[in-house]
């Protein structure tokens, strides 16, 4: 756990200070435990992750040499020191929820996050009736900024707001919602955590670079949700550099998470606003059981949507709405990374309804190598891009990663019926015809 465990929370009173989701938990310091579709990763130390890096270098390669367009995929844990990237995450969603406080007092408690909008005068005055900042030096955080000049803000006209204020000499006070008392948002982070942020950033910016020169895609996996909020920041932040005039990097939302929907708005937002390519992989997600655990012996809500078909619907959702983008901008891709045919018969007819070619590129499907193939050869055949997603170790960590997989996706087992059925049809059917072997 000390792996895990920041130099400010284990200071005196540190933790208690920290909100629920984002405080380091006995029972939680391997977060290998309860993950059901996913590998995971556990911290040693920098010269770990730098091999971590020089692996997914050699996937790119990899990648580069076996198709054209292909994608590699990453995920950050292997990079950073997983107790940096729960900080940060508290920091986000700490100023995030700040925002929120204050659009509530304001009567706005409720709306779409884009709808959300404050006030310039209003939010100054807030600011400084809390104690928060004067309206003097509330004034400053606006000047020579775009922001604000509507007369309002929104949450991501908020979130730009955040690295200028994060690097002030004195710590930025928010109040407690609970307690009313002002507490700060981020405690300086220490030399070596500066040192951490400073590396990922390079590693992430390494394998960029590389998956340009290679014409690979990088996709940065989503995982759990305590790590999200960093993950995502880091590779919108990724995207804003390389998705300039393609999109290089993709981000991926886990839609069992119940604000998956305001996640990909928000980023597809910015993403109109800043001119660059929103490239994204939508999922269901493969941490519910260890998510759900983690909540209730924490004490703070779960993050994931109540019931299956729940999820189901923000997938849709999600991925209807990113349809729509690529309809009216052509800056945006996705990858539906869906075993669920009614997924796959869905993003059929909207593609069709939109006038989404496949030929286009701008959606393209993903399956497991060895899952579901009476899905993804159909596909292919068709002329849609699809990939399969191919698991690569020590066969002591793939093989129960893949049966791990095949017990979380449910009703694997009537397709995996299904699938014996139609090859065994297809088989008959070339005995038949006399060409078995064709």
């Amino acid at each position: 756990l000390s792996s895990r465990t920041s130099a400010a929370e284990k200071e005196p009173g540190g933790a208690e200070k920290r909100e629920k989701q984002y405080r380091a938990h006995q029972g939680f310091g391997d977060h290998h435990g309860g993950v059901s579709g996913a590998h995971t990763y556990f911290y040693a130390d920098e010269a770990k992750c730098d091999q971590h890096m020089e692996t997914f270098l050699r996937c790119i390669d990899a990648s580069s040499g076996s198709s054209e367009d292909g994608f590699s995929a990453i995920k950050l844990t292997a990079l950073a020191r997983p107790q940096f990237l729960v900080r940060f995450s508290e920091v986000l969603v700490k100023w995030r929820r700040f925002f929120h406080q204050l659009a509530a007092e304001e009567g706005q408690a409720g709306r779409a996050v884009l709808d959300t909008k404050l006030q310039v005068e209003k939010l100054q005055e807030a600011l400084a009736n809390l104690g928060v900042a004067s309206k003097a030096e509330s004034q400053q955080w606006f000047t020579g900024e775009s922001v604000g000049v509507s007369g309002t803000v929104d949450l991501l006209d908020w979130n730009s707001l955040f690295d200028s204020r994060s690097k002030l000499s004195r710590p930025l006070l928010i109040p407690n919602r609970k307690t009313g008392q002002l507490e700060p948002l981020l405690s300086r982070f220490s030399e070596e955590e500066e040192l951490q942020m400073k590396r990922v950033l390079q590693r992430m910016d390494v394998l960029a670079k590389r998956a340009m020169e290679k014409g690979v895609r990088l996709m940065v996996d989503a995982e759990q949700s305590y790590f999200q909020p960093a993950i995502s920041r880091l590779a919108v932040e990724t995207q804003r550099r390389f998705n300039g005039s393609q999109p290089l990097i993709y981000n991926t939302y886990q839609c069992y998470l119940r604000e998956a929907y305001n996640n990909v708005t928000g980023d597809v937002e910015l993403s109109r606003r800043e001119g660059w390519h929103f490239g994204t992989k939508l999922v269901r997600g493969a941490y519910m059981e260890q998510e759900r655990e983690r909540a209730a012996q924490m004490g703070y809500e779960d993050p994931i949507n109540p019931t299956y078909e729940k999820t189901n619907e923000m997938y849709h959702r999600c991925l209807d709405y990113v349809l729509e983008e690529i309809k009216h901008s052509r800056k945006a891709s996705v990858m539906v990374a869906s075993h669920n045919e009614d997924t796959v018969k869905f993003t059929l007819r909207r593609m069709m309804e939109l006038g989404i070619h496949p030929s286009d590129k701008k959606v393209c499907f993903g399956q497991l190598l060895g899952m579901c193939d009476q899905i993804t050869f159909p596909l292919g055949q068709a002329g849609f891009p699809v990939y399969k997603y191919v698991p690569y170790g020590p066969v002591n960590e793939v093989l129960p990663y893949l049966s791990r997989r095949a017990q979380e996706n449910r009703g694997f087992m009537q397709r995996a019926n299904r699938e014996r059925d139609l090859l065994w049809k297809e088989v008959k059917r070339r005995l038949l015809a006399g060409n078995l072997f064709s």
